[in-house]
């Protein structure tokens, strides 16, 4: 299963690298677009759990690195607050 990472820009100019355990990611955002903190968060949440889900498929248990990464940017939204606009900068395969 090919993997990737997001790069993400967060509204106060941090970067950060997220794990995807698919390529479903790139079906849900695009580089090189703003999206809004929320609608960010959302459509990560649905990518990085049909990720995980294609993972059980295949290996019979969820992805707890997907899980982690979609903590992980949960929680960077968070301490980024919804009125921001976070930039996708890239996936690196």
């Amino acid at each position: 299963m090919p993997e990737v990472h997001v790069r993400l820009r967060w509204p106060d100019g941090t970067a950060r690298r997220y794990y995807s355990p698919s390529l479903v990611l790139t079906e849900h955002v695009t580089e090189g677009e703003d999206y809004a903190t929320a609608e960010l968060v959302a459509r990560a949440r649905v990518a990085l759990t049909e990720a995980s889900e294609r993972v059980r498929a295949i290996y019979g248990l969820p992805c707890g690195r997907a899980a982690a990464s979609l903590a992980a940017i949960e929680r960077d939204a968070d301490a980024h607050g919804t009125a921001g606009v976070v930039r996708v900068e890239g996936f690196d395969r």
